[in-house]
């Protein structure tokens, strides 16, 4: 279960927000290659603590978390690549 202290460290520290980013897929491998992130403000921090590893989540426990992830986050993005496109640029491009 996250504790959210790393997180607290940093804010104690004058950092503004918190950033989860998590992946999915085999890239060039096996298929495309996904990726989300998540701006979290400190004050909602709290919704968050169920968030874990993506992987280990069944799906309609994915799907409970992107509702509540799209409603209290600060701000969030989700982004692929083609096995094609990871062949072609690499996976720093």
């Amino acid at each position: 279960m996250p504790t959210f202290e790393l997180e607290q460290n940093l804010l104690q520290k004058g950092y503004k927000a918190i950033v989860g980013v998590d992946e999915a897929g085999r890239g060039a491998w096996a298929g495309p290659l996904y990726a989300g992130a998540v701006v979290i403000a400190p004050e909602n921090a709290e919704h968050f603590i169920d968030v874990t590893d993506s992987k280990k989540l069944s799906a309609q426990k994915r799907e409970e978390l992107f509702a509540i992830i799209t409603k209290n986050s600060t701000a969030w993005a989700v982004g692929f690549v083609t096995a094609e496109e990871i062949d072609t640029l690499g996976l720093t491009k």
